[in-house]
């Protein structure tokens, strides 16, 4: 049986007028909204990106709604500073009260004053990455280190394939190959300044690299009679023109080494077992203080300067694999922060550097967590104004040997991983408890934190990388994607980088 179509609709007619056409609406512009409190300045929402044209009701709507201080909705008047130029007026407006909508009152302003393109007030808030923008294929054995450039425009990585290869994160391309090595590179560090980096391989041999060129800084530096478990450069602020670096192996020593000269300044003798983390801190005395975390279940304390045991830590039952400083994140950018001016001259960067590095050690001493297999961490804070070498706290909690632990850039927290699948998030200064985040169903290898504090990412033997919302302690997003197990991660800007055993790398 055949269908019938209804008749077509009648065209209305307004006293024998078609109906005129509707006009179409006018493209608008997208521009990024900063809502900035009048009083103090502070920012009362994070950064939006709006269409010019949402209206001020849509406004005020949108702001009670990101806001979490008032449960009821606040009534807000908008508006924005005009700049001031070589022909204001004077006595002529300074700002601009929004009625209609930003894109009417502002950017269709008489003044001109006003692109799409103009910022009117940022803050610095870090987005989460949400999905994979590129995987970088070229080492031909497993990823085992990643580390961003302090300023986070390169990346190193390094492979078992005897190379580290440098890669462009603008472009998310290769710039170069660094082979040199003859065994598998274990560690690759940044100086803080970004003018050179350093690889540790499994050869035993510490080697320096331009990362401009991506040629080698002289030849490779010789001593350690087995392989190099990490590498830890001297702060900026006490050492900007040639900061020595220092590394850690597993024949039980550590070495300083001069840049300059590329030979060992210092050897570090007294552990009986591997040294698995060697971190350089700017506490205590002129040069800072080295701390070693060994297998023979002692963390120790060096004066960087005479090379003189200062401590030894002696509360672990196992081999403790892993160190943090609270200081770690300021120490390894440097002079460089989230507003991305460089430094002038090398005085310039250590004035930087200090300030940074004292700016956050105005309300704490430098603290140290240690990791072990015999499932605890423990807090030590040797530099407190009672200097005392018991520990603060002991953290327990972990079902397993604990892989990896990581202080936030701001010093608040402390989060942990574990093979249990397991992340242990605690209070940065006191060591309590804070909250348990699962999800992954394979040990946790490694975890880094995002610039501002609030996001916290992890990889995993299960494949996987998972970001983590410190407000929630609930996964903010599930990054799949690698075949087989992640070994590093790293987390700068809104990037996060991971390598692992499928060979690649992806950002």
């Amino acid at each position: 049986m055949a269908t019938r179509l209804p008749p077509p609709k009648r065209q209305k007619t307004y006293h024998g007028v078609p109906e005129p056409e509707p006009e179409a609406p006018k493209p608008s512009p997208n521009i990024v909204v900063q809502f900035v409190s009048e009083d103090d300045g502070r920012s009362l929402a994070p950064a939006v990106n709006l269409p010019a044209n949402t209206s001020r009701e849509g406004l005020e709507v949108l702001l009670n709604k990101l806001s979490t201080q008032d449960e009821d909705p606040v009534p807000f008047q908008f508006h924005v500073v005009l700049p001031e130029g070589p022909d204001t007026k004077p006595g002529a407006p300074t700002r601009i009260v929004i009625q209609k909508s930003l894109e009417a009152d502002v950017l269709d302003h008489a003044s001109e004053a006003f692109s799409p393109e103009d910022v009117f007030v940022s803050v610095f808030r870090v987005r989460p990455a949400t999905r994979c923008s590129s995987t970088l294929s070229g080492h031909s054995s497993p990823i085992l280190c990643a580390s961003f450039s302090p300023t986070g425009n390169l990346l190193a990585t390094g492979s078992g394939d005897t190379n580290a290869r440098l890669w462009d994160l603008n472009t998310e391309t290769p710039s170069h190959i660094l082979s040199g090595h003859v065994g598998w590179v274990l560690c690759v560090e940044w100086e803080a300044l970004e003018r050179k980096l350093a690889t540790g391989g499994h050869d035993g041999h510490v080697r320096l690299w331009d990362p401009k060129t991506g040629k080698p800084i002289g030849e490779a530096m010789k001593g350690h009679s087995k392989w190099i478990t990490s590498l830890s450069w001297e702060p900026i602020h006490i050492n900007p023109s040639s900061p020595r670096i220092a590394s850690s192996s597993k024949d039980g020593t550590v070495r300083v080494w001069s840049t300059s000269t590329r030979r060992t300044e210092l050897t570090l003798g007294g552990h009986s077992a591997s040294v698995n983390v060697v971190k350089w801190g700017g506490a205590s005395g002129p040069k800072g203080v080295l701390y070693t975390a060994s297998s023979d279940r002692t963390v120790r304390i060096w004066d960087a300067e005479s090379g003189r045991a200062m401590h030894t830590l002696k509360d672990h039952a196992h081999w403790v694999t892993t160190l943090a400083l609270n200081t770690d994140f300021v120490l390894r950018t440097g002079p460089f922060d989230q507003t991305g001016k460089k430094p002038a001259s090398d005085k310039h960067a250590q004035e930087l550097a200090r300030m940074r590095y004292d700016k956050l050690l105005a309300t704490t001493p430098e603290i140290l967590i240690s990791g072990s297999d015999d499932h605890t961490l423990f807090l030590w804070s040797p530099f407190s104004s009672s200097g005392s070498q018991k520990p603060v706290a002991r953290l327990t909690g972990h079902q397993r040997q604990v892989s990896h632990v990581a202080f936030s850039p701001d010093g608040r927290w402390a989060a942990s991983a574990g093979w249990d699948s397991s992340i242990r998030v605690w209070e940065g200064r006191t060591g309590k408890f804070v909250a348990t985040l699962r999800g992954h169903v394979g040990a946790v290898y490694r975890l880094a934190w995002s610039a501002d504090s609030r996001l916290l990412v992890s990889a995993s033997k299960d494949s996987t990388l998972k970001i983590w919302d410190l407000k929630t302690y609930k996964i903010k997003t599930d990054l799949p994607g690698h075949t087989d197990e992640v070994y590093c991660v790293d987390f700068v800007a809104d990037k996060v980088v991971s390598g692992g055993r499928d060979r690649t790398v992806k950002m």
